[in-house]
């Protein structure tokens, strides 16, 4: 955004990690790179569980991008402390960030005048839905409903998340869901994003190009009211723009495609998957697709013995 010449108001919850995290992004005058005028960052604390503060943070921003996650908003509290709350949030979803804050989001930006532009754009995860499969879709899309995450689905986390979707639906305000599949910062950086419906997208995509993409749905028209998945194509440079890939995107209001169309969609994308067994449903927590294809075991042990507790989703500060 900054680089886009965007003004931003950060929303942290600590302030000092913040300053660690984002030194250096301060940009108020020309870039050193090409010359081009950048925006300024304004870093403000909040408390991302309170309503009230996130739209009291937010008052005069034209849009917004929801990259959060977590289930603390005291960075001092010791992890084991952080780890029980997850438990609980685990059976009382509306007390996590996303549950909260997401829709919190919306409904600030409802009163924003209408542009056709998304006024939030929610990072979210591909996979949110799977867990709610029924048995019968879990056998169709089996390559999709038994990766590492959605098989232990730790701590409930993609049902917050997928909970979390719906309120924001609800809230009326201008919307783009993005589900991107497995992050990999490993995996190179620039590489085409693949875009489809439907939650059976699996495969990897660099964080980089995820925040380049959520900041191309910001203006985009064309991502506005819909949900949908991505991963990056090695090997190939990324389109000039993504509004011709997402105008072939179905609007949320146009319901869910029907299994015959999205096992057309899934066929194909499982060709694209990375490695040379490309069995994304054998997959360990931990384990990357090289490792599968030389039978070696991921970093958190063997399939259906993983370190669950490892695998969990851990508390942010910022």
């Amino acid at each position: 955004l900054l680089e886009r010449g965007v003004d931003v108001v950060a929303l942290v919850r600590d302030t000092e990690k913040a300053a660690e995290k984002l030194s250096g992004q301060e940009t108020d005058g020309d870039d050193a790179a090409g010359g081009a005028v950048g925006g300024t960052l304004e870093v403000v604390k909040c408390d991302l569980g309170d309503e009230q503060e996130i739209a009291f943070a937010v008052d005069g921003c034209d849009a917004s991008i929801w990259c959060a996650t977590g289930f603390s908003d005291a960075p001092g509290v010791p992890f084991l402390d952080k780890l029980k709350r997850v438990l609980g949030i685990a059976l009382t979803p509306n007390q996590s960030i996303d549950a909260v804050g997401v829709p919190a989001l919306g409904r600030a930006f409802i009163s924003a005048e209408k542009t056709g532009y998304p006024k939030v754009v929610m990072l979210s995860s591909a996979g949110v839905t799977r867990p709610g499969w029924s048995e019968e879709k879990k056998e169709l899309f089996n390559g999709a409903a038994e990766i590492p995450i959605v098989r232990l689905n730790p701590f409930g986390i993609l049902d917050v998340k997928a909970e979390s979707e719906e309120e924001l639906r609800r809230t009326g305000s201008e919307y783009c869901i993005f589900r991107p599949t497995g992050l990999n910062d490993k995996w190179p950086v620039g590489s085409r994003p693949v875009f489809s419906q439907g939650d059976v997208a699996v495969g990897r995509i660099n964080r980089r190009d995820v925040a380049t993409l959520l900041v191309d749905c910001l203006t985009s028209d064309e991502a506005t009211g819909k949900t949908f998945e991505a991963f990056t194509l090695e090997g190939y440079p990324p389109a000039v723009s993504v509004n011709r890939a997402l105008s072939r995107m179905k609007a949320d209001s146009e319901g869910i495609p029907s299994d015959e169309v999205l096992f057309a969609s899934y066929s194909a994308l499982q060709q694209l998957l990375p490695g040379e067994r490309q069995d994304a449903s054998k997959l360990a927590m931990g384990q990357t697709y090289e490792q599968l294809d030389k039978n070696e075991d991921g970093r958190l042990g063997k399939r259906g013995q993983e370190d669950a507790e490892a695998a969990a989703p851990k508390p942010t500060s910022v």
